[in-house]
């Protein structure tokens, strides 16, 4: 009985799965896209302006900064110094080291409150 009833996703869950598809859904999706990708504009503006070599952040939520340094190294600097946790590329393999990663999945306000403290302790 419980097989039967309780195999496979639940019926909240997809009717919510359904709801991103109906016209309002769309617009609200695209909405959430949106914000993610200005907040991963105002990560690279700012750290072009701090004279850091960057990477994505145009067409995905992650910037890819590069560091110079051991990223866990700079990890723990930004963690430390400005209260901002970001991630360290070594952490993806060889090609990640000497560079960390910065996530745009915030609010706008908590982004550029985070890059204020970065800017802070980097310059």
């Amino acid at each position: 009985r419980n097989t039967t009833k309780f195999n496979g996703v639940s019926y909240p869950v997809q009717r919510a799965a359904e709801a991103i598809y109906s016209p309002l859904g769309i617009i609200q999706i695209q909405h959430l896209i949106d914000g993610y990708l200005e907040n991963a504009t105002i990560i690279r503006e700012k750290m072009i302006k701090l004279n850091y070599h960057i990477a994505g952040g145009e067409n995905s939520p992650y910037v890819w900064i590069k560091t110079d340094t051991d990223s866990w190294s700079f990890f723990d600097k930004l963690l430390n110094e400005a209260g901002v946790v970001v991630t360290p590329g070594s952490g993806f393999g060889s090609c990640g080291k000497g560079y960390i990663r910065i996530s745009a999945f915030n609010s706008k306000e908590n982004i550029e409150a985070a890059m204020e403290k970065i800017s802070n302790v980097l310059t």
